[in-house]
This record gives structure tokens, sequence and C-alpha cells, in this order.
């Protein structure tokens, strides 16, 4: 089994992309530079990170590294105070034998504290003036550009009030009068001493900043004006991990449905210098399933390198040679190499065609490894079971539930369950027709043609063939273990069909949604209950109701644990007030109540 986390071992040549913009960054003429490490789920962007971060620790120049994981501060107060404290934090340990460099920082960190308060009493009236701050006092934005106007009524002039009365309350302690400045004062002098502080550390700063696509709009787009407004100065360098398509989404949410064009300016501006993590081929599959079934066989360290630079030497040289063998491959491992190794082997040799062509795959990382995942712990059942079923026709069978959707599949199941001692008439007749493509399209089923034929006829030619095996025990496992997950959101087949359902629910009594969740594995409560959240995200206007919110009521009354992740995220909203609607559907709930914040 293989553990679904980012790594700074490099099997797919990232460490060449890696070096690449080491050098960007440890050219003092390209700084201060913006970096965009851009890439979908799944796709690496974590993994670059790490394998940037160690090439930059190998330097002999000397970088200051900085990580924001900018998800983990979805509930901060300000999303760009909570970047520019983690920086001043940095630079504090950085500073520890200086005691007037010390200083230097921590005045650098009050100020910190001094922008804040200032978002927290003029959020909206600074705006309008021209200058950002750091904003808590937006219910009173309308009602201060109405007085501005000359349009004021009794209404907004007591929003407005209320609105600094309680913002008082929270900057009590915060900002003194003795302390009192101008925001743009302020800003100007956080600049001027941060960049005091980069010349007197004689470092470059480098900041990776992970995680972005998985806040919500505003703190997405305010950790980006950050790093443009406050950070961004001579021996800075930001690294920004993210799903462009989600920053595109944030940026419009923010700033009203921009058109493409001015979107595309936006991250433009922001970000120099763009990386997307390319779209792993067949060569890159396959070496990466070498890699994985070698760390799984506990091969020891000098062979497992020894393979693994062969294999990023391949790759690196694949525009002008073949692919290393699977026998070569099996070479270097010397005494490491063992029968079931050889076998593995073998798998990823046939499938890495498909894996990297299939639509619902694309050589995504980690849907392979999540296949292999299922394929591995499926083996393993069928050995203690006594099932004779190998792993060769195991991962043969995951790749026809990971490359098809929920029908293909459950038509593939019932020919098996049909057929007398589970060996199906049809898969031999198929296996035999993969040559004359007119023969086998009057075989195959009807249901299999609509969507995947291609697929379907390339997946009976791939070895081992099935024809005359009892495929009951396939059948059996794939009740028996963890729902395969091949969705874009991780989702099993079942639940993403739950999903659909849900977010379709137009009443928290809907019948077909509560049908549904009942069908439903437990083990998958919680990743539905995320999909669901991962759309609500989306969201900036709460005054409404989101659609599909109906059916996570239905979940989260069905399973609290799921319940949980739901009233997590309302909590993370940071809303002063639940909105009616809101308010309505959660307060006699027993999975939100207790929660702080309402």
């Amino acid at each position: 089994m293989w553990a679904d986390i980012d790594t700074d071992q490099d099997f797919l040549n990232y460490s060449e992309v890696a070096e690449l913009a080491k050098e960007l960054i440890g050219n003092q003429k390209m700084l201060p530079l913006s970096l965009g490490i851009f890439g979908g789920w799944g796709a690496g962007k974590s993994s670059m990170l790490r394998l940037l971060e160690s090439s930059l620790n190998e330097s002999e120049q000397d970088f200051l590294i900085v990580k924001f994981d900018a998800w983990l501060y979805q509930d901060f107060d300000d999303a760009r105070a909570a970047l520019m404290e983690v920086v001043a934090s940095t630079l504090l340990q950085a500073a520890d034998a200086d005691e007037g460099l010390v200083q230097k920082v921590k005045k650098f960190s009050k100020r910190i504290d001094m922008l804040r308060a200032f978002g927290m009493l003029a959020d909206a009236g600074a705006t309008l003036a021209g200058f950002p701050t750091f904003g808590l006092l937006s219910k009173g934005a309308q009602s201060i550009g109405q007085i501005i106007n000359g349009d004021g009524c009794q209404e907004d002039f007591q929003t407005v009030k209320d609105a600094a009365s309680d913002i008082k309350e929270k900057t009590q302690g915060v900002l003194k009068d003795s302390e009192k400045r101008t925001p743009p004062a302020e800003i100007a002098a956080f600049r001027q001493e941060f960049s005091e502080i980069l010349g007197s550390l004689g470092k470059t700063l480098v900041v990776f900043i992970d995680n972005l696509d998985r806040c919500l709009p505003k703190n997405a787009i305010q950790t980006l004006e950050a790093v443009r407004l406050f950070l961004f100065l001579p021996q800075s360098a930001f690294i920004i991990a993210a799903d462009e398509e989600m920053i595109r989404h944030a940026v419009s949410e923010h700033y009203g449905n921009l058109n493409e064009r001015l979107i595309t300016d936006y991250l433009d501006k922001l970000i120099q210098v763009p990386i997307r993590v390319p779209r792993l081929g067949v060569h890159e599959v396959r070496a990466y399933m070498f890699m994985l079934f070698a760390l799984a066989a506990e091969v020891d360290e000098i062979n497992l390198e020894s393979l693994r630079n062969e294999l990023v030497l391949n790759l690196r040289e694949c525009w002008r040679q073949e692919p290393i063998s699977k026998e070569a491959a099996i070479g270097l491992l010397g005494d490491s190499a063992t029968e079931d190794l050889a076998n593995a082997f073998g798998i990823a040799d046939r499938m890495a065609t498909i894996l990297a062509n299939s639509s619902r795959v694309q050589g995504n990382p980690r849907i392979v490894k999540r296949m292999l995942n299922v394929v591995r712990m499926r083996s393993r059942i069928a050995k203690r079971r006594g099932m004779p079923l190998d792993e060769a026709i195991i991962a043969k069978i995951a790749l026809f539930e990971r490359c098809t959707d929920n029908q293909a599949t459950a038509e593939f199941y019932r020919l098996i369950n049909e057929a007398a001692g589970g060996k199906a008439e049809i898969i031999s007749r198929l296996e035999e027709a993969t040559e004359d493509q007119e023969r086998f399209k009057k075989t195959c089923p009807e249901i299999w043609q609509q969507k995947h034929f291609s697929f379907i006829i390339e997946w009976f030619q791939l070895e081992p063939h099935l024809a005359g095996v009892d495929l009951r025990p396939a059948l059996y496992l794939s009740r028996e273990t963890i729902p395969l997950r091949f969705s874009r959101t991780g989702l099993s087949a079942q639940a993403a069909d739950t999903l659909n359902v849900l977010l379709r629910a137009k009443t928290s009594n809907s019948p077909s949604a509560k049908q549904a969740i009942v069908g439903l594995d437990p083990s998958e409560h919680i990743p539905v209950m995320e999909a669901l959240v991962a759309e609500f995200r989306k969201e900036s206007d709460w005054k409404r109701k989101p659609a599909g919110f109906d059916g996570a009521i239905i979940l989260a009354d069905h399973a609290s644990n799921s319940g949980k992740t739901l009233a997590d995220f309302i909590h993370s909203l940071g809303l002063e007030k639940l909105p009616p609607w809101l308010n309505v559907m959660v307060k006699k709930a027993d999975w939100f109540n207790g929660k702080e914040g309402f």
C-alpha cells in the first residue's frame, strides 16, 4: 500500500522543473519574483514544491524559506495578516543571534497588528478612499457609500454606527491612541521595514504558498493581494501552488463576474512565471508505477535509488530513446528483484498506456496511486480467503471500474453474476473479436458502446485474458473492499451518483435524496459531504441558499460524522450572524448545536 501524501522523492522528472525554478529564484536580477505552480487535483503540485524546497536547501546560496498553507488559516480574521505573521515569525527566528535585528522584527510584527486594526476600524471607508485594508466592517460598506453619495437615509447611518461600535469592541487593546497612524503611512512604513530586515539578513526570502485553491474566494484573493502589496520587495520570491481554474473562479467571484480577458490580465499581473505541472504520458505513468511497486516491495535503498535514477534519466531522454524495458528495470534491482515484483512490473507495463490516455485518469498520479491501493487491498483479501485470483486479473478489473462508469461496471458484473460458474461466454467472444472491430461492435453490449467503446476494445486486448476464468471472486471483492474511486472528487461511482442527487435536492425532505443516502456505504458519508462543501466554497453571498444545501442537511441528519464536517464549514465562514434561512435549517440539529461563534 502507498500513502496518499506528497513526497520529496522524484519519480517523474519533476526535479528538472525544480532546478529551473531554483535558477530563477537564485538570480538576483529576477527578484522580486512570483512563480505559479499550476495543476489540477492530484497532479503533483505539492510534491513539486517539496522538490523545489529540497533543491534550495542544497544550494550554496542562502535562502530563507517560509511555508504557508493557506487552507490552515481559513478561519483567521484576515488572510493577508495571517501570511504576514507567518513571514514575521520566520524572520524573528532567523534574526535570533542579532539583538538589534530582533527588535526591528518585533517592531515589524507590531505593525502587522496596526494594519489589521486599520482594517477593523475603517475597511469600508478606506476602500472608498482608494487604499486597501483588512476588512471586518464590510456590513457597513454599502451604507457608507450611500452617505458619501448624498443618498443615505437614517437606516444607513444606523448601520454604520452599529458596525463601528462592533468593531470598536474587537479592536480594544490593539490600537492605542498614541500609536494612531494613517493607513497609507503604515503601509509605506511596513514595506520599508520589511525591506531593511531582508537587507540585514542578507538572504533571499522564499515563500511557498500551498492549497490556495482550497480556500474561499475572499481568502484566496486576500492572500494574493498580500503578496503583491505588502511583501513583493527585492530579495523575495513567492511560489504559489494552486489549481488555476479555481483561482480564476475566485477572481471572478470576488470582483463580480469579470470577463475572461480581465481575469487573465489579473493573474498575469500577480504571477510572473506560470509553470503548469505536465500531464503524465505513457512513459511517465509506467515509470511511476515501477517505482511504486518497488517501494511496496521494500527494495533496499541502494537498488531503489539506482532504479529511480535510471528511470528519471530515461524520462529526460525519452524524446530520442525508447523507454527502459521492464526486464532492464528488474535487472537494476539486483538481489532485491523477486518474481512478485517482476509480475507487478508486467502489470505496469500493460496498463500504463490506458491509464495515461483514459479521460477518467489522464495520467493523474494520485488517481493511479489510489487505484493501485485498491488492487493491493483486494489482492490481500483474495489471498487470505484462498480465492483463485491473481493480482494481474484484479488489476485489470480495477482498471475497468476506474476508466468506465457505474452503469458500465454494473453491466460487467451482471454478466458475470448470470453466467454459469462465473465464466461469461460473451467475454470469450469479445476477446476473440478484438482484431475485427465490426464483429466486436456487434458482440459488445450497447451500454459499453455508448461512451466507452475505444476503451473497451483496448481493455479486452489487454493481458491477462479472462476467457474461461471464474470471475465470481472479483465480483465479491468489488463489494467487500473500499469503494473504488474514479471521479475528480475522488468518490466511488455510487457516491458520485449520490452526490449528484443531493446537489439536485430542492427541499430537506427530498425522498430521492434520502433514498440515495440509505444505499450509500457509511465510509463514503464524509467524502460526499466534503464534495458538497467544496461546491459551497465557491459561494460568496450567503444571504441566499446555495444549490445542494438541502441535500447536505439530509446527509448531516442521517450521519452525524458528516454533519460535523458541514458544521465546521459553516463556522469557517466567519459569519457574525447566521442568515435566517440557514438558522432555521441548523438551529435544532444535534450535529450543529454547541458550535462556537453563533
